[in-house]
Formats: structure tokens, sequence, C-alpha cells
């Protein structure tokens, strides 16, 4: 791993995003004379400097556990005025998942966002309405009768795709998956019109909307940059083709059963109808965040699966049970049965987060209890951070982290399970749970039990380094697989 890259991409958001952002004006934290509980330690000065240079040359996780031997599970880091209080470990981080929006948030962190999706959804709308239009997402992505609905248009997207692969070859998957999840997501979430007639200019518009997530537009998503302009003019034009769908729609009296349809039929609790640009900006979001993420976590699936004989071996003899017992099909139920294959996506998920660190914005101070037994308060102004990465790495929780080992989450271990419900927060956790996670993994698994299936693969390529300059780490460079098509036999 690039440690330098790695301590640059954390250490310029922690800075800017929480500065800038958050607009935190020196002394801004607000400490109540009453309480008589004392604030976790806080490194400043010398020790400040000390960790810093650790982040420079020995990365993230080593800084994080050199500072939890020394001041143990919570500790603040000050510098500029700013008071980041890091929460290490599962036992510390109920109230950061859990706590009301009025107590913390994530402030205006995600005003980045904006630009991307739009006023009218997500950070460009109050609380109420942003919580009743996830209340939309989960209606239409968690439902178990909606996800039966699309495994089999997921399917034929993954045959349709992967029958033009020929006999054998070599290929990027990364590249390969990110085009079949855009296939998926033109299917399942925008209907059969908009991937029938409108792909290509679909995924050019998105590639370019993309561009959003890259730290300059995230630092200042404002400015007049040439990324900036790309993106904006990429939401203006999806913009106009969303609503002439949801415009055609609606006049029509067309219904699908896609979930574009799903957020068109959703309501507001006082009765109101979503308006043409919140479905537009919903559909939005949902591609720009899930597309992304399912082809990464795919990609370092493949990744590990390839790189080790003995979980590869799991995989295949789980899809040989699979085929004995049900055949050539694969459904929703089919699915729910794959537990080696879930476990496969889970551990490269704990090992290769969406996120390294995640940031909330304390506004009522709260108690914390550190696994060292100390009790902390940890006052109002704070930010506090979650760092998912060094998290989902613990010794004490995770045996061997850095290996590769999904039976560590099957019967007899659960260790995602050893710290309690938040020991696992690779989809985050408590009221900040991905609505898309079932959704997600029903994607993946799909293609890998049909990859599985149908063809030899090998990876070819040095297993890939974690590209940090990217806002969503994702693997550096290539990932090139060679493959032979073969049918898996039957037990």
């Amino acid at each position: 791993m690039d440690v330098t890259i790695y301590a640059m991409w954390f250490l310029i958001p922690l800075v800017f995003i929480i500065a800038i952002a958050t607009k935190i004006a020196r002394g801004r934290a607000i400490f109540d004379p009453r309480s008589n509980r004392p604030h976790p330690p806080v490194m400043n000065g010398i020790s400040l400097i000390r960790l810093l240079y650790m982040l420079l040359t020995k990365g993230l996780r080593a800084m994080i556990h050199d500072q939890q031997k020394r001041s143990g599970s919570v500790f603040t880091l000050g510098f500029f005025g700013l008071k980041v209080t890091f929460l290490v470990g599962p036992e510390v981080s109920g109230h950061f998942f859990q706590g009301a929006e009025s107590e913390i948030s994530h402030g205006n962190m995600l005003d980045f966002t904006v630009p991307m999706f739009g006023k009218e959804v997500g950070y460009g709308v109050d609380f109420d309405t942003r919580y009743e239009q996830m209340r939309f997402y989960s209606d239409a992505l968690r439902r178990p009768s909606n996800l039966r609905i699309h495994v089999g248009s997921i399917l034929q997207e993954v045959e349709d795709y992967f029958v033009k692969w020929g006999q054998e070859g070599i290929v990027d998957l990364k590249h390969e998956l990110d085009m079949l999840l855009m296939l998926i997501s033109s299917r399942c979430l925008l209907g059969k019109e908009v991937r029938d007639k409108m792909f290509d200019d679909i995924h050019m518009l998105f590639h370019e909307l993309d561009n959003g997530m890259r730290l300059l537009s995230v630092l200042f998503p404002y400015a007049p940059t040439p990324a900036n302009r790309r993106r904006d003019r990429a939401h203006a034009k999806l913009s106009e083709i969303f609503t002439e769908i949801v415009s055609s729609r609606r006049s029509s009296n067309q219904a699908e059963k896609d979930v574009l349809q799903n957020l068109m039929d959703s309501k507001y609790k006082d009765g109101r109808s979503t308006t043409d640009a919140e479905v537009t900006g919903m559909i939005i979001s949902l591609l720009s965040g899930g597309m992304h993420t399912s082809s990464l976590a795919g990609a370092w699936t493949g990744a590990h699966l390839l790189s080790s004989p003995r979980c590869l071996t799991a995989a295949l003899d789980e899809q040989k049970q699979m085929v004995e017992k049900y055949g050539d099909c694969i459904d929703y139920n089919v699915l729910l049965e794959m537990d080696t294959l879930h476990r496969s996506i889970k551990e490269a998920l704990r090992m290769h987060p969406p996120a390294a660190i995640y940031f909330r914005k304390v506004h009522k101070s709260f108690i914390v209890q550190t696994t060292e037994g100390a009790k902390y308060e940890v006052p109002r102004g704070h930010t506090v951070a979650s760092p998912i990465l060094f998290n989902s790495n613990l010794p004490r929780i995770y045996k061997d982290p850095d290996v590769y080992d999904p039976d560590r989450f099957g019967p007899g271990r659960e260790e995602d399970k050893v710290g309690g419900k938040f020991t696992y927060t690779a989809f985050s956790g408590g009221r900040h749970t991905c609505v898309g996670e079932m959704y997600a993994y029903m994607q993946i698994k799909v293609i890998w039990s049909y990859l599985l299936r149908n063809f030899n693969l090998k990876l070819v390529s040095p297993f890939p380094q974690t590209d940090w300059n990217k806002l969503i780490p994702e693997p550096k460079g290539r990932v090139m697989i060679s493959f032979k098509r073969q049918r898996l036999p039957s037990i």
C-alpha cells in the first residue's frame, strides 16, 4: 500500500472537509460547565506532530493502533481549532450509529452531493424529508417481494453479457464488472426503455458525474473547475432524460416493474406524491452510489477468490451443490442458500470497505465508556470519527485480520458478532445502514455464481493494491483475469 497517498487521502479530508464543509469556527465547541465528566485525552502539539509523521510514513491503521495503545479506545486529535474524537472499536460506536439526528449527524459534510444529485433530495432537503425519501429507497430495495422481481432481469443481463466473452481470453475484471453493473442498473432501476435505447448516453453521463466524487470536487463542490463543470453538465442532461421518462410514464399511465416506478408511486406521510424532480434526484443518487460500490465489491471478491485456492474451491463446491439440487435455476431462494458465496463477498468488504472512515458532527454532548473502563464526555461541537478500516481489522475480534478468510463469519466462529451489533459496519449500521445492502449482495451473487458455473478463471495480474486517490477506494489499475469457458460439473 502506498502509505503516503493513503495518509494524504485521510489527512486532507480530515482538515478541509471538517473545516470547510462544517464551517467550524475556533471556539465553537460548547462545554457544559455542570458536567464533571472528563473529556477524552487530547493529542496536540508535539504529540500531534508525532502522530501525523506516523500517518505519513506508516498509514492510518498504524497511527490509530499506536494512539490506541497510548490513550485507549477513545481519544481526540486537536489542531487548527478543531477537535476530532476517534471511537475505536465496536464497543464505543453505539451512539455514533444509533444517535438521533438532533444529537449527532453528518452536519454539512455531505453538501458536496447536492450538485451531483439535486437540491430536491438527500442533503439538499431537511432531515424529515430526507428520512421519508430513505423510506422510499428502503421499500424499493429491501422488501423481498421487490427483490424477487429483479433476479430474472439481473440473470438475463449477466447471461447476455458473458456470452460475448467467447471461449477463452483475458479481460480486465474491474472494467467488465463496471460495464455489467451499469447494464443491470439500467434495466432494474431505470427500466427497459432506458436499457434498450439510452444505455450508451447514460453510461457516459454517469462517468462524468462520478468526477464529482474526486477529492477536489468534494472539498470545493462549487468551484469553477473543469471536473465540476462536466459534473454539472452531466447532471443537467441526466435530469432532462429522467424527467422526460417520468413525465411520459405518468401521462400515459404506463407502469413498469422497476425501482423508478417504485419511487414514482411513493407518497409522503402527508399524502403528497413525489415530484418529477425528486424522483430524478433519487434515481441518480441510487445509481451513482450503489452501482460503483457493487462493481468494486465484485472486483475485490473476485481478486481474493482467485488468489485463494482454498476459498475458491469452497465457492465452487457450493455451486456444484446448487446445480445438483436446482439444476441451472438461479432465483431469489437459491441465492439465499449460497452462504459460502455470501461470506466471500462479506469478507472482501471487511478488508476493503467502501469508506476507510466515517465522520459525524456532535450536536449534543454524550457519554461513552471505553473498552478500558474509563468514561468520557464527548462535547458538543466535536467531530467524531469511526475508523471503519481499522475497526474491521482488530485482532481481538478478527483472527488473522489480514488473511482473507470467509469462514470467519460461519457457524461456530461468527466473528462479526464478537463485539456486538456494530462489529461489522462495511454497510454502516444502526440508523445509517445502507438501504441497498441486500440488493448489492443479490447482484454480486448472481454475477459470481454464473461466472463460477461457466468459466475456469485465473488472476493473471498481481493482486491489486488499493487506489487511495479515490473517495471510494478501489483496486489500483487493472485486475486482469484469464477465462476459459467450462461448465461446472455437478457433484
